[in-house]
């Protein structure tokens, strides 16, 4: 779950796990011009985008209130047993679609602890509570397993071979941060707070890495540069549901809440 900030007194905008997803999908099938390479395989990259963070549907769906907010947790603040599940139970969905799907979706869990392969200064590991450490370590030698019996699979077909090829791989798994990371920017602060942003190691290809800056312009619209979408302006919308605090409750009944929209345009800059 992510609770997006508001203004000093204002509901919040709570945003399910589904719903991020949605946005990263959606920036994923735009993605692509004479400047960046889409994204191929094109199927199963949009299925692991859509579904990236899978594993977190049934901690969505049990809405578990922080006492310490009176909201649903935000995504950073769930207690660490819930968190280190849904890092393993995302790649075992995503197997199921495709071994592709599944090795993409291992290999963003373990990034997540590890500094995304070395592409982000934040290493998760190092801020976990030494009690966390062996549970973590152990469920990321699980994932490193299962990378290895994936990319066999993989290798052993022709006509999947050439994916786990480590320049198209990591230019894979780059859009797939991308996606991610981009959406959150969205999703996790509301407008008059987001500021301008840039988003490091976006591949134009195989070889070629570029930073991305993404600067608010005001009522919604925001420039990009350099610009990677087909379309130009490019509109997207996203959706949550608004709360106020109730520290008494335990849990919450997102379905009896009607959901707001909040729609953004990105344009080259």
């Amino acid at each position: 779950m992510i609770v997006q900030t508001a203004p000093a007194g204002e509901p919040q905008i709570v945003i399910t796990m589904t719903e991020h997803m949605a946005l990263a999908g959606r920036f994923a099938r735009a993605f692509g011009n004479a400047a960046f390479e889409p994204i191929e395989p094109r199927e199963e990259v949009l299925y692991i985008v859509d579904h990236h963070d899978a594993g977190w549907a049934d901690v969505d769906a049990k809405a578990a209130i922080d006492s310490e907010t009176g909201l649903p947790y935000h995504l950073q603040n769930t207690p660490f047993e819930t968190i280190v599940e849904t890092s393993r139970a995302s790649p075992e969905f995503n197997s199921r679609r495709h071994a592709y799907c599944g090795l993409l979706s291992s290999m963003h869990s373990w990034g997540l602890y590890n500094g995304r392969y070395g592409l982000s200064d934040h290493v998760l590991l190092d801020t976990l509570a030494a009690e966390n450490r062996s549970t973590a370590d152990e469920m990321l030698e699980g994932e490193l397993s299962r990378q290895e019996r994936l990319k066999a699979e993989l290798a052993s077909n022709p006509e999947t071979a050439a994916w786990i090829e480590q320049g198209h791989l990591f230019q894979n798994y780059k859009q797939l941060q991308f996606f991610d990371t981009l959406a959150l920017y969205f999703n996790c602060a509301h407008e008059g707070a987001r500021v301008e942003q840039t988003f490091e190691h976006i591949p134009r290809n195989p070889r070629e890495d570029v930073t991305v800056t993404v600067r608010p312009t005001g009522e919604g619209v925001y420039h990009v540069s350099p610009y990677p979408f087909a379309d130009d302006p490019l509109d997207v919308s996203f959706t949550g549901r608004s709360m106020v605090p109730d520290p008494d409750r335990k849990t919450a009944d997102l379905g009896s809440i009607a959901t707001d929209r909040q729609t953004i345009m990105l344009t080259a800059g």
